[in-house]
């Protein structure tokens, strides 16, 4: 026979025990080991870094420079063309003969030249050549802006997968907690008599089976966060956290306001425009080859020379002077034998002095760089090719079908720009309205999970039907998750077709 008081006994352990669970998610979530906290990332500064250091971004950049020099480059068909040369050579001394008569010095010569010579072409394909690198620079320039605002669609959809994902994380880590609190009540209530081992089995495998959805949810986090940085081009910090609004609101313009935008500001048809531009351009420069083109040139060269035997000019100076002086008595005494006035006593006068000696030594220490100068030249021409085997007709016909293709090319870009926006916009409205749909029925399985609760305390119902709420408030909570980044993907979408961000 049963004592009276068991009964009470076990109804008021029971009680104590349910109080208790009441407070176990939150136990639980104090007694969890807290992780080590990183910083904490917004969007903006995501894409700032990605802008800063992503490699393929600085790849793209890199293709200003070229365009930049290549219309310094068509500038500089506008100023001429200007080199310099000097050059030096040695000449053994050995006279050359020729017909038989020898030319040439016989002592060794060193010889240096230096030139500075100017040209210039001026034609119209010139002027059309740089028009056309202007176009083509400026369409590089809309190139790097349409690879920003891909790389900000790039970073900005895995900024939000990564935070789905620790969204994902983090319900998993609270659908612990829920479990735990199951199990916790299945062994109260085996306890006083009113479970079975089977349920808390059951609760067992259960609490198993979200410790490890929790482990993989987190695990995905930190692998989504991980392809965040890679796209940034920095290395990842442990403990990372992502931060940040995430407002499900329509944008305020309508599709044709788009539209209009895009057409206006879009980088890629902006560019495809440009390159039309270009193209055109490419037709006018050939047709240019009918038209003539003047050439300019000038220069100026002087060179020195310097005989490595300097004492032997000085003999043949010395040598020189004393001939002429011979020259002049025999002259003059001849003069004076026919008694003919003569300028004998002038004659004596003619002599090798020491100021001789000395500019025939500063004539050869001109060299190398002390040139004489010789006469300026400056020539004009002006030339028109007449046939060159149809080459002219065939460059223009080229050019005509770049033009073409490249205005088939902007139309193209035009009708998938439109395209794209009115389709992101149609998605983007239906998943606004899906994120307002799952936000209720999270609420109603919310709802439907705290009544199995308190059924399952109260002994209405089995473990296997809170097993199913728990289920279902897990199935409708991430369809929630979902429909919110959904709806951000979306977004991101419209703006990646429109070409500018709309928030």
């Amino acid at each position: 026979m049963s004592h009276p008081f068991i009964p009470t006994l076990l109804m008021r352990n029971l009680l104590l025990v349910i109080a208790c669970l009441g407070t176990a998610p939150a136990l639980g979530a104090q007694a969890a080991p807290v992780a080590a906290q990183g910083p904490t990332l917004t969007l903006e500064q995501a894409l700032a870094a990605a802008r800063q250091n992503n490699p393929a971004f600085r790849t793209a950049q890199n293709a200003q420079r070229t365009a930049d020099a290549n219309v310094r480059n068509a500038y500089g068909a506008f100023l001429p063309n200007v080199s310099s040369s000097f050059s030096g050579s040695w000449r053994e001394g050995r006279q050359e003969f020729f017909g038989g008569q020898g030319f040439g010095a016989t002592n060794d010569q060193l010889n240096s030249n230096g030139s500075i010579n100017a040209n210039m072409q001026l034609s119209m394909a010139s002027l059309n050549q740089l028009r056309a690198q202007k176009a083509s620079a400026e369409a590089v320039e809309a190139d790097i802006e349409a690879s920003e605002q891909n790389l900000r669609q790039q970073v900005t959809t895995q900024f939000i997968a990564a935070r789905q994902a620790e969204a994902r994380a983090i319900l998993q880590d609270t659908l612990v907690a829920t479990t735990r609190a199951q199990l916790d009540l299945a062994r109260a209530r085996l306890t006083v008599g009113s479970g079975t081992q089977l349920e808390v089995q059951r609760a067992e495998v259960a609490n198993g089976q979200q410790r490890v959805a929790a482990l993989q949810g987190r695990n995905q986090a930190d692998i989504e966060v991980l392809r965040l940085y890679q796209l940034m081009g920095v290395e990842p910090i442990a403990g990372t956290r992502l931060a940040g609004a995430l407002d499900v609101t329509l944008p305020t313009m309508t599709v044709n306001d788009l539209l209009e935008q895009a057409r206006r500001q879009n980088p890629v048809i902006e560019a495809a425009r440009l390159r039309e531009t270009q193209a055109r351009r490419g037709v006018s420069i050939a047709r240019s080859a009918y038209v003539p083109t003047l050439s300019l040139s000038s220069g100026v060269s002087g060179f020195a020379l310097r005989n490595t035997n300097t004492d032997a000019l000085i003999a043949q100076g010395i040598a020189g002077v004393e001939g002429q002086r011979a020259s002049c008595i025999r002259t003059e005494e001849v003069r004076a034998a026919a008694g003919l006035p003569n300028r004998l006593a002038q004659c004596n006068a003619i002599s090798w002095t020491p100021d001789a000696e000395a500019g025939i030594r500063a004539e050869q220490d001109r060299f190398p760089f002390d040139l004489t100068r010789s006469p300026y030249q400056f020539s004009a021409a002006v030339s028109l090719p007449l046939f060159n085997g149809f080459r002219r007709e065939s460059d223009v016909q080229n050019a005509t079908v770049q033009r073409r293709n490249a205005e088939n090319s902007l139309r193209q870009e035009e009708l998938r720009v439109s395209a794209d926006i009115s389709a992101a916009y149609l998605t983007l409205t239906a998943q606004k309205q899906a994120a307002d749909l799952q936000e209720e029925n999270s609420r109603t399985a919310r709802t439907a999970l705290s009544l199995a609760e308190e059924r399952y305390r109260a002994g209405a119902i089995n473990l296997v039907e809170l097993i199913q709420a728990r289920t279902d408030f897990e199935r409708a909570e991430t369809d929630r998750i979902n429909a919110i980044f959904d709806f951000q993907r979306a977004f991101t979408q419209l703006e990646a077709a429109v070409g500018r961000p709309l928030r």
